[in-house]
């Protein structure tokens, strides 16, 4: 059952919304006085691009590789629809990158799928998967070459605390239901590991136990191995897996959906206060790979909360920050904030960081990452015709770093290098990869 505000007022207005919903919800209805996300200043104005593909604020240069068009190091075609990504640290001051391609069956010719041998394909008719790129202290691309083959709709991911990346797939399609991202072969909607040592395709092992859903993103709590992940639904869930073996996925483990303890099966779309936490306690999903698309049906059943669409999710010095893409009063998008226990047992608290005022400041959130001084990136992927990847402060002040000048298509994957000082971020079609570097410390 979705509480909003609508149905809040009505149920009022007949007399009985007092008795269905304890005074506090009542709560949820009243915007914030303070903390209300505002424009920031940031590193300043963005400068326009002669070269017509990125604007950037002034001080800051740029250098692409691994396009669409290109070849990689393995002889195959690089791959378009760039998206999730992560930095690793690699040999000699190098920096390793994994790559998803959300490239799924059905699109057009010139989205160029990921090309591997068969044997090394979970489904021979995916094209999906990632790519692994070497590049060097100075920023020149060494090599790039495919570590994951066969997967359909690779959108984000996120890192292990054991040198891999976990590519995480947003289809339920399955042979029998070709509708969502078909024709397919296998059964899809899982996470691939894909080690930074792998120098090639890796065999695909679907990690079945996390969960079969349209998967986003996962993070990793390091003290305690539990993998937080999102899922692109408008009724999505936020999840955790308490593997039985942490750095062995595929050995199993179980999977859980947050639920706001004082008021189950909400939907946190709209009218909730900022920068109020809520006290959260964990279902147990006793399904976690149904042949139908029923994961986030099983979590609300018990009583889990609503989100609408989970994306980029993040961990920084103990919190987990998630973006909810369409969610917030004008639909414009959401960043949360939760904060784990002190034990598996103890549920943690949630709460609205950030939500946006206005798409002119913040429009469909969708990746990001946390830079190294403690602002968040976000990659957006709005309506407007020109995308845009902001950074909001820990006071949530939103501002502009980046602008796609080339079209309309979403910037995705934005990560820094292991020293700080380089910052990645993709294009998604036609696929391209940007690595940015300049005055980092002159934030205003």
């Amino acid at each position: 059952m979705s509480l909003q505000r609508r149905r809040f007022l009505t149920l009022a207005a007949t007399g009985v919304g007092l008795t269905l919903f304890p005074q506090g919800l009542q709560l949820l209805y009243q915007r914030a006085a303070e903390g209300r996300s505002v424009a920031g200043r940031g590193f300043g104005s963005l400068v326009k691009d002669p070269q017509g593909l990125l604007h950037l604020p002034a001080g800051f240069q740029y250098r692409v590789f691994s396009r669409l068009g290109d070849r990689l190091s393995d002889g195959n075609p690089v791959p378009t629809c760039h998206d999730g990504m992560a930095a690793f640290p690699g040999p000699d001051g190098s920096t390793i990158l994994v790559r998803n391609h959300e490239v799924y069956p059905g699109l057009p010719r010139s989205f160029q799928g990921v090309v591997a041998a068969k044997d090394k394909m979970y489904d021979p008719i995916a094209p999906g998967g990632t790519t692994t790129l070497i590049v060097s202290k100075d920023r020149q691309l060494l090599r790039h070459y495919v570590s994951l083959a066969g997967t359909s709709r690779n959108c984000a991911g996120g890192t292990t605390l054991w040198g891999s990346w976990i590519s995480c797939e947003e289809t339920i399609a399955t042979p029998e239901n070709p509708a969502n991202r078909g024709p397919v072969q296998k059964r899809h909607g899982y996470n691939f590991e894909v080690p930074i040592t792998a120098q090639g395709p890796v065999t695909p092992v679907p990690l079945k136990a996390m969960g079969r859903f349209q998967h986003e993103a996962i993070a990793i709590d390091p003290k305690t191995n539990i993998i937080y992940q999102t899922e692109d639904r408008g009724d999505s869930l936020f999840y955790r897996f308490i593997p039985k073996e942490p750095r062995q996925l595929a050995a199993g483990g179980m999977l859980q959906a947050l639920k706001i303890k004082r008021y189950p099966k909400i939907n946190t779309g709209s009218d909730f206060p900022l920068r109020k936490p809520f006290e959260v306690e964990w279902v147990t999903i006793p399904e976690p790979d149904p042949a139908v698309d029923t994961v986030r049906y099983q979590g609300n059943d018990r009583g889990a909360a609503q989100f609408v669409r989970g994306e980029g999710l993040c961990y920084h010095n103990g919190e987990f920050y998630f973006t909810a893409t369409s969610g917030g009063d004008k639909r414009l998008g959401q960043i949360w904030r939760y904060r784990p226990g002190s034990t598996t047992n103890d549920g943690g608290t949630i709460e609205l960081f950030v939500e946006s005022p206005g798409k002119n400041i913040l429009d469909y959130p969708d990746n990001l990452v946390m830079a190294p001084w403690g602002d968040l990136f976000c990659c957006e992927d709005g309506d407007s015709s020109n995308k845009r990847l902001v950074g909001i402060t820990p006071q949530g002040e939103i501002y502009p770093f980046a602008q796609n000048a080339l079209n309309d298509q979403e910037l995705a994957g934005v990560c820094f290098s292991p020293d700080g000082q380089t910052m990645f971020v993709n294009l998604y079609h036609p696929g391209m990869t940007f690595a940015i570097w300049g005055p980092w410390g002159q934030r205003a």
